[in-house]
């Protein structure tokens, strides 16, 4: 589980991790514009409706035995719990990596800099600023990963913290 604010790097350190353990990566953010790329508007809905295809997905590789890479914000504790249930019916631990920037003012030069072709619109700093507002610490044992290092330098930190 990759979680963190947007613009935190956590798209890198899963498809580096998805690279070096030939894992899938389920991200949220390309789902939800492939929802609203169907025709669906953009709304609230959309957005949980990306989490739930992602859980669900998620589910069925647990259940066909393979380990999905998930890479989603996770910023309030409903989100959290889904992938925690997940993990409980599963029997799988939930390995929990956070991304940080440590330096805001190069988290929202990264932020105004991102252009994913998405069919949504990329999240603009004071959308940063908001969704700061509500995260609440993961109380799991999990690892933290500072973007304002290499992403291949974070990569390696977190194959270490996932063998430990």
């Amino acid at each position: 589980m990759l979680s963190g604010l947007p613009g935190t790097g956590k798209s890198g350190i899963a498809d580096g991790l998805a690279r070096a353990l030939r894992l899938p990566v389920l991200s949220v953010d390309p789902i939800e514009s492939a929802i609203v790329g169907s025709g669906i508007p953009r709304s609230f809905e959309t957005g949980l409706a990306a989490y739930q295809v992602a859980h669900d997905l998620a589910d069925a590789m647990l259940a066909h035995g393979m380990t999905p890479v998930i890479d989603a914000v996770n910023s309030v504790e409903p989100a959290r719990e889904m992938w925690r249930s997940l993990a409980r019916r599963h029997e799988a631990q939930l390995r929990i990596i956070e991304c940080v920037i440590s330096d805001p003012a190069v988290h929202e030069a990264r932020v105004a800099a991102r252009r994913r072709g998405l069919a949504i619109p990329e999240p603009g700093w004071q959308d940063v600023v908001n969704r700061r507002s509500e995260w609440t610490p993961w109380p799991e044992r999990h690892l933290t990963l500072d973007a304002i290092e290499r992403v291949d330098k974070n990569v390696r930190a977190a194959l270490d913290f996932l063998d430990g």
